[in-house]
């Protein structure tokens, strides 16, 4: 993985970016796994991430949002506690970024009306 520092970013992620990806990756590893292992019919998943950093230096993420859009008619309940097991038990950067950033999240279900 190439990474760049520059303010233009135009051979990579910052490092700080890449953190975001790791938690992307890892909770949508999580999430799937989940959810299969609930029968649940997932067909896809997209986690976008939003970091909110401190002003002063080191700037690190004190607040992140994830958006997770859930493709399949997967029940609602089954999603909301994949993301939760995720966040709260499962999910190694999360557990590092814990101690510092709020991390909330959302579900967005991209196919019909999820089940209950």
């Amino acid at each position: 993985m190439v990474l760049d520092a520059d303010d233009a970013h135009r051979d990579g992620p910052s490092p700080v970016e890449a953190v975001l990806m790791a938690l992307c990756s890892c909770t949508s590893v999580d999430v799937i796994s989940i959810l299969k292992k609930k029968r649940q019919p997932i067909t896809s998943l997209e986690v976008i991430a939003r970091g909110e950093r401190q002003q002063n230096p080191p700037r690190y993420f004190h607040r992140i949002h994830l958006l997770y859009r859930v493709g399949g008619r997967v029940s609602r309940k089954a999603a909301e506690d994949a993301v939760a097991l995720s966040k709260n038990k499962y999910c190694s950067v999360s557990a590092m970024l814990d101690g510092n950033a709020k991390i909330d999240a959302a579900i967005e279900f991209l196919d019909e009306e999820p089940l209950p």
